[in-house]
């Protein structure tokens, strides 16, 4: 399989490699004329596969990527001074720790992948996704309360220990996608005692998170009464889940207000994308167009439609800002599949984990009938093909930005490292491909003059 990105590895001095547009560029140069050859007949120097993917090719992706994460996330705990594996939750103590992996089992990256994983094994029948998520969520749910008692009777533990952002959250960060990863799992019968946790996260969301003055979602970092992109993913897809848990229709309310907001104020309607921050007070807001907070974006608008009654009075907003989104990101696609770490700025690097979450919800979107699929489908087939040369055979993520904050300047998002360690990329690989096996069951695909088109039926 031809691979694009291989130049874009961290250095040991954690320098990316950039690549730049002649890499992109046609190279199968011929000296056939017209008159003696079907030229449209060549075969293009495509940098990434160009067709039609098979579903047990995808698969065959998302099998490495489990085979991978489980051996690497193990669901223990230790003793940090002794290494010595803890079996008796009532024996914890302020040197008890998560056994060390690739991943922590509690980052909101990893609600995203709990999610992923109950979605891939909805769509292919393999009960292995799911038993990945249930496990670790029955693990930390049977901990919680062991830690939550030590907390209240040593403070200075419950600061060190190693659930403290699940018991204690100071940001959305700590606890939104871990929160609606959570509820996903038990409405798909989870049996763990998951509520507490899930009330905890809610009830910060709705009532401890800092607010602008009309209820906006907001940190006091890096300036004061800063909103962040990236937190409408972090607090709203738990609300809507919520109110799909209960019923309640305040929470619906609440995540249809705050998508609504949010817009109002960093959606670039001329663009069909969003700034990444908005600062009150300012004059001029900093119109850096990051890629995967546009991503954490697209896939809270799909995430709230997914369970937004149809009857609501803001669906239909919400569903116009999805396609508007939708069209803007399409405009910016690179002709290798990947989008680029700032969308507008093709000299930036090609991005993957942002590229993923853009496949799975463009094909939601089609497979829900929300936007056209004749438009989209082509070019949401091309961003899995390019999201799968970023798989290694091990079963990595290669190419993803690391933890990324908010900057004021171009340098600060061009040069973010990428690595594969970056848990940001496997969550949305694993929901992209799953819903690409979807779109390619819902929808006949056939090459038409050499392109990648959607089978019309007749």
């Amino acid at each position: 399989m031809k691979t694009l990105l291989s130049s874009q590895n961290l250095s040991a001095l954690g320098v990316v490699l950039c690549l730049t547009t002649p890499l992109l560029a046609q190279r199968n140069v011929t000296n056939a004329n017209d008159s003696n050859t079907p030229l449209h007949l060549l075969q293009p120097d495509y940098p990434v596969p160009y067709g039609i993917v098979k579903t047990e090719e995808v698969k065959g992706v998302l099998d490495r990527i489990h085979g991978y994460l489980n051996n690497v996330t193990p669901a223990a705990f230790v003793n940090a001074k002794t290494g010595e594996v803890l079996t008796d939750l009532s024996k914890i103590d302020e040197n008890t720790a998560l056994q060390k992996g690739d991943y922590r089992l509690v980052s909101y990256e990893w609600g995203v992948t709990y999610g992923g994983m109950l979605l891939a094994s909805q769509v292919t029948g393999d009960n292995r996704y799911k038993e990945y998520t249930d496990k670790r969520l029955a693990f930390i749910a049977n901990a919680a309360p062991y830690f939550k008692k030590t907390t209240e009777e040593h403070a200075d533990w419950g600061t060190k220990g190693p659930l403290r952002g699940l018991l204690m959250p100071h940001a959305l960060d700590d606890c939104g996608a871990m929160c609606a990863a959570m509820i996903k799992a038990t409405r798909e019968g989870n049996k763990s005692n998951l509520r507490p946790l899930i009330d905890s996260h809610i009830n910060y969301i709705l009532t401890k998170e800092h607010r602008l003055k009309d209820g906006t979602l907001a940190r006091n970092r890096p300036q004061p009464n800063t909103l962040w992109l990236d937190d409408m993913f972090m607090g709203v897809p738990a609300l809507a889940q919520m109110g799909k848990l209960t019923g309640d229709k305040k929470y619906y309310d609440e995540a249809a207000k705050q998508i609504l907001q949010f817009a109002g104020r960093m959606f670039n309607k001329e663009k069909g994308v969003y700034m990444h921050g908005w600062v009150e007070g300012m004059t001029e807001h900093p119109q850096f167009h990051w890629a995967r907070a546009n991503g954490w974006a697209i896939l809270t608008k799909v995430e709230v439609l997914d369970v937004l009654p149809e009857n609501h009075p803001s669906r239909p907003a919400i569903l116009a800002l999805l396609k508007a989104h939708a069209k803007g990101l399409a405009s910016y696609q690179s002709g290798s599949g990947f989008w680029h770490q700032l969308l507008n700025k093709e000299d930036s690097y090609l991005e993957t984990s942002a590229t993923a979450i853009y496949t799975y919800a463009i094909a939601r979107a089609i497979n829900k009938g929300w936007i056209d699929g004749l438009a989209y489908a082509p070019m949401t087939l091309l961003g899995w093909n390019a999201v799968a040369t970023k798989v290694n055979e091990k079963g990595q993520v290669e190419g993803t930005c690391v933890g990324t904050g908010m900057g004021f300047d171009p340098a600060f998002y061009y040069h973010r490292p990428i690595s594969p360690f970056a848990a940001h990329g496997y969550g949305p690989v694993i929901l992209a491909g799953a819903e690409v096996i979807s779109l390619l069951k819902n929808k006949q695909f056939e090459i038409n003059d050499s392109s990648v088109q959607l089978l019309q039926k007749k």
